[in-house]
């Protein structure tokens, strides 16, 4: 099941009660929901969410795991100036959110570091989370179900009780769906069908969508390990900088490039290709 994206998609669903858990803004109005595309040389993630608030920006980064490439102390850096760069007349906010219990150090990082640079940004780890704000707003339902609490069933218990109270049927469906789908980090899946009915959540429009998003990236994460063998098999060692690139690709032009690097003689012929992609896309 793809976590991410169910995340994106509430935050980008409902930017208005993101603000408001994690700025404590009340503002309703001049909301927008950014491209999660910046400028450079591209980056995309799906669970990246960019909310512009009038002259605030709120970058909202889900996490199931701390392991990332590059490490995500690094990547909240990088946003951070590229946002910047683009919108640099905003404050920018940044919240590294983490879903899933886990004792690594990663976890409990605020900032990146080097010679010549302190960065720092705002982490929230779920598990240490109380569920009373949560559990209060239809659009935090799902997230509740990963809060603090000394009986997780009858936390859940609590959030099927507050998903049923929904009075709009598609929002009660999707919101359903989105706690059953995020719920799944934490409870067996025999528990989840036992509290909550397994059809609402099928019903659901989002289901169908999140559900393809998450078959998609499995596809494009099977193509770009196959890709990175190819290559380090062909040339010994991939560039990070060059690796960095080709996890940015779609999974159409990772099913070119594993054509194309047939007839690649080198490192320089791959990084010529990219150039050359990046100009005509």
């Amino acid at each position: 099941m793809s976590y991410d994206n169910t995340c994106k998609y509430l935050a980008e669903t409902y930017p208005a009660e993101f603000a408001k858990w994690l700025l404590a803004s009340d503002t309703t109005d001049n909301i927008q929901v950014l491209k999660t595309e910046l400028t450079l040389e591209p980056i995309r993630a799906d669970s990246v969410t960019f909310i512009q608030i009038a002259n605030q920006i709120l970058h909202i980064e889900f996490q199931t795991t701390p392991q990332s490439i590059p490490p995500l102390d690094f990547r909240m850096l990088d946003y951070y100036i590229r946002l910047k760069r683009q919108y640099f007349w905003c404050e920018i906010h940044q919240v590294l959110i983490f879903l899933q219990p886990t004792s690594s150090e990663i976890v409990y990082n605020t900032q990146y570091t080097d010679s010549n640079t302190i960065h720092k940004y705002r982490v929230i780890r779920l598990w240490e989370e109380e569920p009373t704000q949560l559990l209060a707003n239809p659009a935090l339902l799902p997230l509740a179900t990963l809060a603090k609490s000394n009986s997780p069933q009858a936390l859940l218990e609590q959030v099927a009780a507050a998903v049923d109270m929904i009075e709009e049927t598609d929002e009660r469906q999707n919101i359903s769906a989105c706690v059953q789908m995020i719920a799944g980090l934490r409870f067996e899946k025999n528990l989840i069908t036992q509290i909550f009915r397994e059809e609402i959540m099928q019903e659901s429009v989002i289901y169908q969508d999140i559900l393809q998003k998450g078959e998609e990236r499995g596809k494009k994460k099977e193509a770009l390990q196959l890709i990175l063998r190819q290559l380090t098999r062909r040339f010994d060692a991939v560039n990070p900088r060059i690796e960095e690139q080709i996890q940015a690709l779609s999974i159409t032009q990772l099913e070119d490039l594993a054509e194309a690097l047939l007839d690649f003689a080198s490192q320089n012929d791959l990084e010529n290709y990219l150039v050359n992609l990046s100009q005509s896309s």
